[in-house]
C-alpha cells in the first residue's frame, strides 16, 4: 500500500510540473504575427500559422486545419481591422473554443494595439475591399510592429504569468533592434523615388519614411485595375521617376504595362515574411523592401 501511495503522489507531482511547464498554444492568422509570436513567446509557445504567406488574407477560406488549430488554441493573433473578416470569424465560431472569441484574452489583433491610417472609410463591400477602422496592413511598419511586440507580451504575461518577464525582455530587445534598423534605413532612404502600388497595402512603410505615394493600379481597392485606370494614373505621371511596386500574389500584366509605359522599375515582394520567420526574419524581410524603395531592386 504505502508503495502504491508513493507511486501515486510521485505521478502527482509529475502531472503538476508537466502543467506548470506546459506551453501555450497559439494560432496565428499570417507569418507577420507568427513572427511575432516566435520572438516573443519563444519556446513557451506551440505555434501555428493558419495563412501560407503567399496568399492574401482578404481572400481565404475558413478551412478544417484552421478550425482545428483554432479549437484547441490559448491564443489567436490576427492582424485585424477586418483583414481576415472573410474567414477567421468563421473558422473562430466553428471552433466552438470561448476562449479566443474576440474581447476574451485569448483573442488578440495586432491593428488593435496602434495607431491607424485611413480611419473612416465607407462600410460599403460593394466599394471593394475597403477597411472603415483603418488600414490593416500595420506589419508593413516595423515601428508599429514593435510596439504590437510590447502589447503582445502583456497579453502572454497574462495568460501565462510564470514566464511574464521573459516575454517582456524579449520584447524591449525586439524594439531595440527595430530602432537600430529604422535609422539605418532613414539614412538609407533619404531622398526616395515615388511609389505606385498595385493594392493600398505599403502604406505605412511609405509613411515611416516619407516616401511619396501616387496611388494604386487598383480604381478601388480589390477591384482590378482597368485600362482607363491605367492610362490616367499614366498621364498624370509622365517625366516623374518612380518605382511601381505590387506582391507576388497580384497579377503582373497592369504593374508591367505601366512601368513599361513610365520608363520606371517595377520590382515584386512577398507582403509576409517566410513562414518560419521570427524577429530577425521579419526585419530581414523588410530589409528587401526598403533595398527595393532605395533603387536595389
Amino acid at each position: 500500500m504505502k508503495t502504491i501511495s508513493s507511486l501515486l503522489v510521485a505521478a502527482f507531482t509529475m502531472l503538476l510540473a508537466s502543467s506548470a511547464w506546459a506551453a501555450l498554444d497559439i494560432a496565428a492568422t499570417s507569418s507577420s504575427t507568427g513572427a511575432l509570436v516566435r520572438e516573443i513567446a519563444g519556446e513557451h509557445a506551440n505555434l501555428t500559422v493558419l495563412a501560407p504567406p503567399d496568399r492574401d488574407l482578404h481572400h481565404l477560406q475558413a478551412r478544417p486545419s484552421m478550425i482545428r488549430a483554432l479549437r484547441g488554441a490559448d491564443l489567436v493573433v490576427a492582424l485585424g481591422a477586418d483583414l481576415e473578416v472573410g474567414w477567421l470569424p468563421l473558422a473562430i465560431s466553428q471552433a466552438a473554443n470561448p476562449k479566443i472569441l474576440p474581447g476574451n484574452p485569448g483573442y488578440f489583433e495586432a491593428a488593435a494595439q496602434v495607431s491607424l491610417l485611413d480611419i473612416g472609410g465607407p462600410a460599403d463591400r460593394a466599394l471593394g475591399d475597403v477597411h472603415p477602422t483603418g488600414n490593416p496592413h500595420v506589419n508593413m511598419d516595423p515601428v508599429r510592429m514593435a510596439e504590437v511586440a510590447t502589447a503582445l507580451a502583456e497579453r502572454l504575461a497574462r495568460l501565462d504569468g510564470e514566464h511574464a518577464a521573459d516575454y517582456r525582455a524579449r520584447a524591449q530587445t525586439f524594439g531595440r533592434r527595430v530602432d537600430e534598423r529604422v535609422a539605418t534605413w532613414h539614412r538609407r532612404l533619404a531622398n526616395p523615388p515615388g511609389v505606385v502600388s498595385f493594392h493600398k497595402d505599403v502604406i505605412y512603410l511609405l509613411e515611416r519614411f516619407d516616401v511619396p505615394y501616387w496611388g494604386t493600379l487598383e480604381p478601388v481597392p480589390g477591384v482590378p485595375p482597368t485600362a482607363s485606370h491605367i492610362r490616367t494614373l499614366i498621364n498624370e505621371l509622365q517625366g516623374r521617376s518612380g518605382l511601381v511596386l505590387s506582391t507576388t500574389y497580384q497579377p503582373d500584366q497592369a504593374p508591367a504595362s505601366i512601368a513599361n509605359a513610365l520608363g520606371w522599375r517595377q520590382v515584386r515582394l512577398p507582403l509576409e515574411p517566410p513562414l518560419d520567420a521570427d524577429g530577425d526574419g521579419y526585419l530581414q524581410h523588410m530589409q528587401r523592401w526598403v533595398d527595393a524603395l532605395a533603387g536595389g531592386g
